[in-house]
């Protein structure tokens, strides 16, 4: 008896975890639990993470003038949510600018506005702006001269409603990413 049982526990867990899409990558156990403190620019106040505990929170680096890569992933980000359905609700899209000397408060908030209500727009001081970067090991740089050049990473973070990582989407910048199955995923960690 105890035998089939030690045959059968690998088969339940198996049956119980949940089969990420292709697009994702899981970091449980990988990154930190999510952890900041950032100007809320539609507001003007200063939040933390615990400030959007209880919503699933996508995490998200660019910046309003990137002409192609931000807007792509922030399209199909608002495509994701259709495609949630009610869970959607429990989202939370955290877009924090690499790029504060031209993505001003205001600047920063109209473009947040366009993909959607539940986008916050976030901006820090440079010393908050790295800290997070590093935490995430996110990648980015803004050369001023002798052209005006961003560049940034363009990973999606995925936390939970608790502030743990869950996945990385790593897909959203594309035309055509798997919007079905991303989707599934971020149901998934809003069910849970």
């Amino acid at each position: 008896m105890l035998r089939r049982l030690l045959l059968l526990s690998p088969l339940a867990l198996a049956a119980c975890h949940h089969q990420l899409s292709s697009q994702d990558v899981n970091v449980r156990g990988l990154i930190p639990p999510l952890a900041f403190t950032m100007t809320d620019v539609e507001t003007g106040k200063q939040v933390t993470a615990q400030d959007f505990y209880g919503s699933v929170v996508l995490l998200y680096f660019g910046y309003t003038n990137c002409p192609d890569v931000c807007p792509t992933t922030l399209y199909n980000m608002q495509r994701l949510q259709k495609a949630m359905g009610k869970s959607a609700s429990k989202v939370k899209i955290l877009f924090v600018t690499v790029d504060p000397y031209r993505d001003t408060p205001k600047v920063l908030s109209q473009y947040a506005a366009l993909f959607g209500s539940n986008v916050v727009g976030l901006r820090g001081t440079q010393d908050q702006l790295y800290a997070l970067a590093r935490r995430y090991r996110v990648v980015f740089s803004v050369v001023k001269k002798p052209v005006y050049t961003v560049t940034h990473s363009a990973a999606v973070y995925v936390f939970n409603t608790k502030g743990q990582p869950e996945f990385i989407i790593a897909g959203l910048s594309t035309r055509d990413p798997d919007i079905k199955g991303i989707a599934s995923d971020l149901r998934h960690v809003a069910e849970e």
